[in-house]
């Protein structure tokens, strides 16, 4: 049974689809705005093709001026600091590469005329929103209908037509296909497109460029990889070590590196809004063959107490899935060698504080 577009979008004629990128491109529905005469030019990356620094290098330019510069936060300990990602547009690190995606389009001249769709749990629908308003074209984000309400509630001040489907978000995703499909829109990914990754790993050329003196390791949360395939790509070209932390109950990364290729697993974790991906994209997987990734487990526990550990000894406010990064030190699951110099990413800070404030742990 075909899931309905959303009630006051209209379906196209039949829209113009490229081999390379398909549902990529198309007409717009009448009467907002008038179909375009010329198919848009799709931005084509190879299937197969591993992300390159040249990619991320070409996002630092299309990003440049529209989001924010890093701020690299020293900690109690000379060896160790925060890269505070969270004081990013929209709360999170995902509105890089949302708006490297638009911006190479526009580049290109193949934004069609009806915007951008994603479907998302939250952060990559709040990226989408904020970069289509930045790029000025319309979006339109699916989401389900279990995802946290102050993201539901950031989405609309952005301006995009949020629809929320079904309690999964494989539900979402299909009514955003079928979106998609109906009205020619872009189709925007939360992290499995190479120009999202690229512009994701941006943020590892300014944790380089920003902490003093050097870094060994940059320690991250990961989901569907896109973030990971981006900073991994960077890294291998300066020696540095990229530690990818995942919820013991959300381990698509894992699960692809011991198969050997991207696999379906189960989520269950008290993070999976941010990092519930079922499946881990082939980028990171590439980008991981260079040597330079350390895959880590850590559970729900961990993580709770990692998030409450640095409210209460550094007053910083972030999701749980930022707080994952930073289990892996709390917890052990990762071991630092003496003196190695360690960036903790903390990507996101889309969550309701209150279970936080004024609640000292015993």
């Amino acid at each position: 049974m075909r899931t309905p577009a959303p009630s006051g979008y209209w379906p196209t004629p039949k829209a113009t689809r490229s081999a390379c990128a398909p549902g990529r491109t198309g007409n717009a529905p009448p009467p907002r705005p008038p179909p375009s005469t010329e198919p848009p030019t799709p931005v084509c990356h190879d299937a197969g093709v591993p992300l390159t620094i040249e990619d991320v290098d070409a996002a630092a330019v299309r990003i440049a001026g529209r989001t924010r510069p890093l701020t690299v936060l020293p900690t109690d300990r000379p060896d160790r600091w925060f890269a505070a990602e969270f004081l990013q547009h929209t709360g999170t690190f995902k509105a890089r590469g949302a708006v490297n995606l638009l911006a190479a389009h526009q580049e290109a001249g193949g934004l069609p005329a009806a915007g951008v769709a994603i479907a998302s749990g939250g952060n990559a629908g709040l990226a989408c929103a904020w970069s289509a308003a930045e790029i000025g074209v319309p979006a339109a984000v699916f989401l389900p209908a279990t995802a946290p309400p102050v993201k539901v509630a950031k989405l609309h001040t952005y301006g995009a037509h949020v629809v929320q489907v079904g309690d999964r978000y494989a539900q979402a995703a299909a009514a955003a296909r079928e979106y998609i499909r109906a009205t020619g829109a872009l189709a925007s990914h939360a992290y499995d497109d190479p120009l999202v990754a690229a512009g994701a790993g941006t943020l590892m050329q300014e944790i380089l460029a920003r902490t003093p003196g050097g870094v060994d390791t940059v320690v991250v949360s990961v989901g569907g990889g896109g973030l990971l395939a981006g900073l991994a790509t960077v890294a291998a070209g300066h020696g540095v070590r990229v530690v990818a932390v995942e919820p013991v109950g959300s381990q698509a990364f894992a699960a692809a590196l011991a198969a050997g290729e991207p696999v379906e697993v189960d989520v269950q974790s008290v993070a999976a809004d941010a990092l519930g991906a079922t499946t881990a994209t082939r980028l990171a997987l590439d980008a991981a063959a260079s040597g330079s990734v350390t895959s880590v487990l850590v559970d729900d526990a961990a993580i709770v107490a990692a998030r409450r550990r640095l409210w209460e000894d550094h007053r910083l406010v972030v999701e749980h899935a930022a707080a994952t990064a930073q289990a892996a030190l709390d917890s052990g699951a990762y071991r630092p060698q003496p003196g190695e110099r360690i960036v903790t990413v903390l990507c996101g800070a889309n969550t309701d504080p209150s279970d936080l404030v004024g609640r000292p742990s015993s």
